[in-house]
């Protein structure tokens, strides 16, 4: 048996399954169109939410508890209750006190003088 003409066949149907192959770069196109692109390009850049910088829980003299996160951006927020509704309190030029809505915290430290809604002024302890 000669296995010349069988190697003949198989490399002349290679060489034709090669020479179909079209030769010409392959172009590829984008989807469409973003609508979008040039107001995108003019937006303003966009700021950050603030971070929290501290999370306190504090006891105050009646043996009542407080909640107040201090964020990044010199506000608090106060609530009596862990999972309560908070209180916005800003600072005035970004030094303590944080007031707002009846509230009153002297300062983002670990023993602090506050003030709450129906209740007066009291030494509370991180």
């Amino acid at each position: 048996m000669n296995k010349t003409p069988f190697l003949v066949a198989v490399s002349c149907a290679a060489f034709l399954g090669l020479a179909a192959c079209n030769s010409e770069p392959e172009t590829i196109v984008a989807g469409p169109v973003d609508t979008q692109a040039d107001a995108l390009k003019k937006a303003p850049p966009v700021e950050a939410p603030p971070m929290i910088q501290a999370s306190r829980t504090f006891r105050c003299k009646d043996n009542s508890l407080v909640y107040v996160d201090f964020y990044t951006n010199n506000t608090a927020r106060a609530r009596t209750e862990k999972d309560g509704t908070p209180t916005v309190l800003n600072t005035e030029g970004g030094k303590p006190p944080y007031k707002g809505e009846g509230w009153s915290v002297s300062d983002n430290a670990k023993e602090v003088t506050l003030t709450a809604p129906g209740k007066g002024s009291q030494s509370c302890k991180a």
